[in-house]
């Protein structure tokens, strides 16, 4: 088994639909960290379990800049997110981690 992981970082903004007051219902913004992780029990053509490039591109290309109200259709919590991420990334990815903020950690595995 191949596993690979790779750090990207991202810049959106976001407002979360809340049962409960809070300034995070309003638009705001995060620099994200993202870690997602990766594997196979066979390399591709190439060698590899996917491109680092292609990763980056993957996510960066769907999310970087945006307002991700705008394009998931989902409530944008860091949990949604981390999932979403996951999805983009299939069928390699099995984890993602992701910060809003230093101290706030989510993370998110796949189930196999």
């Amino acid at each position: 088994m191949y596993t690979i992981v790779k750090d990207l970082e991202i810049s959106a903004a976001h407002h979360l639909n809340l049962n409960y007051e809070s300034k995070c219902s309003n638009l705001h913004g995060h620099n994200w960290k993202v870690k997602v992780w990766l594997k196979a029990e066979k390399l591709d053509e190439n060698g590899m379990v996917m491109d680092f490039t292609h990763i980056k591109k993957k996510v960066v290309d769907a999310l970087d800049h945006k307002n991700l109200n705008d394009i998931v259709d989902f409530n944008p919590t860091a949990e949604n997110l981390a999932a979403y991420i996951c999805e983009l990334l299939h069928p390699y990815c099995f984890r993602v981690q992701i910060w809003e903020q230093s101290g706030s950690l989510v993370i998110y595995d796949r189930e196999n």
